[in-house]
């Protein structure tokens, strides 16, 4: 996405595509942003992550993650989850009227 100003925003990308994310279902978390994929920082429930210098994690903690390109600047939070029982919607914007599936998952 573009900001007013034209920039581009740093956005993280969730695969599977629903959220709430869930541990169990082996997400992967994609930083995309401007400038290189070794500049990236992660951050895990707000704290500076270990994880430096990759654009995409495997996630095998519950939590809210974020990334930080610093062309583009810091990427919305994602949760990541280790319930049992979770109502998910796709990961992706909705705009009102849309037909959207919601998945129950035990």
């Amino acid at each position: 996405p573009l900001t007013p100003t034209g920039a581009q925003t740093t956005q993280l990308l969730v695969e599977p595509p629903w959220r709430p994310a869930v541990l169990w279902d082996r997400v992967t978390l994609t930083c995309q942003g401007s400038g290189t994929a070794t500049a990236t920082t992660w951050y895990k429930d707000g704290q500076r992550w270990g994880q430096v210098g990759l654009d995409n994690i495997t996630v095998s903690r519950s939590g809210t993650y974020q990334c930080d390109r610093p062309c583009s600047g810091l990427s919305p939070t994602v949760t990541v989850l280790n319930d049992q029982l979770v109502l998910q919607v796709p990961a992706w914007p909705l705009l009102e009227g849309d037909t959207v599936t919601l998945r129950c998952r035990v």
